[in-house]
């Protein structure tokens, strides 16, 4: 069974999360990069308002082929209780037809359940099987913390069954 880590990450806790689960896991991961600048504040307003609307946003890598994986992770940030732009995009652009899918996300304020219904809408309408899904609070944590919630995730939600 392969399985690969699909992460978009802008402030680095989501990226700490994929991180730990892939060295867990032992498997590929990948970082999705938004080539649109989204960091200051105005820029943050902007960037809350195109995750609420779903607009599609320029990635990097542009395409991926996951012929050769079975579960897919795929990671992101909520941003007004949805998933970050550069996500969105990935997942509307990948064919997810008979892949496994464990979504996760990060939240500071939300608990990130909407979010996670709006990701679990998107990859079920493009032919996959969601397996299981969780949410990690990351307000006032830090990077060893995190990890440290990560890996208590992987071992409760026995992770390396998938």
């Amino acid at each position: 069974m392969e399985r690969i880590i699909l992460y978009y990450s802008e402030g680095g806790k989501t990226k700490v999360v994929a991180e730990t689960l892939a060295l867990n896991l032992r498997c590929d991961i990948c970082q999705i990069k938004d080539l649109k600048k989204r960091n200051g504040i105005r820029n943050r307003l902007s960037s809350s308002i195109d995750a609420f609307r779903e607009t599609k946003t320029e990635i990097y890598p542009p395409t991926l082929d996951l012929e050769e994986y079975d579960t897919v992770y795929i990671g992101t940030p909520t941003w007004a209780n949805s998933p970050t732009p550069a996500i969105i995009t990935l997942i509307d652009s990948c064919d997810l037809r008979g892949k496994d899918i464990i979504l996760f996300t990060t939240a500071s304020a939300s608990d990130g359940e909407a979010t996670l219904e709006k990701m679990e809408m998107k990859v079920r309408a493009r032919g996959a099987r969601v397996v299981q899904q969780f949410n990690l609070k990351t307000r006032d944590k830090s990077a060893a913390e995190l990890q440290k919630d990560t890996e208590r995730l992987f071992k409760v939600l026995d992770l390396e069954l998938y």
